[in-house]
């Protein structure tokens, strides 16, 4: 497998990882929540760069992505029935996502927060990870895709 989009990966694992994250939800994080949060991550990312131009090296990043997630999941301990459910329904709410979040930049405060909620109920005050999200998105949409794929660090 092609390791040149590791980079992308690391950088959205790193955002994942963001402690803040978490502290409204009123318990311990799973790996699920994670995994939620990584997507949720990688459809802003894939959002602010798709276009006619990226289109073949987006989707090598998106097959680069979900293969790493299913060898996450064989890490740890799903059988190859369970990894392959699994990751259909991942896949279904990562597109599920991309879906909704299309069209961020026109939604109204309340609209993403409804948008948010869809995908992190479990999490009280959806309000900071809206504001999270918004700044998020920002900060994508100021950088390029070249940048992120020359870059180890991009937080």
């Amino acid at each position: 497998m092609n390791e040149k989009y590791i980079h992308i990966y690391n950088n959205l694992i790193n955002y994942t990882r963001n402690k803040d994250l978490y502290k409204n939800l009123d318990r311990e994080d799973s790996f699920s929540d994670r995994l939620t949060l990584f997507l949720l991550h990688f459809s802003f990312f894939l959002k602010n760069y798709k276009n006619e131009k990226n289109r073949k090296i987006l989707q090598e990043i998106y097959d680069f992505n979900f293969r790493q997630l299913e060898l996450s999941i064989r890490e740890i301990g799903y059988g190859d029935q369970s990894i392959n459910k699994k990751m259909k329904d991942y896949i279904n709410l990562f597109h599920s996502m991309v879906s909704e979040i299309h069209f961020w930049d026109k939604l109204t405060k309340s609209d993403k927060i409804k948008k948010i909620s869809l995908f992190l109920g479990d999490f009280q005050n959806n309000e900071e990870l809206q504001a999270y999200f918004d700044d998020f998105n920002s900060n994508l949409s100021k950088k390029t895709l070249n940048s992120y794929l020359k870059s180890v660090s991009n937080q």
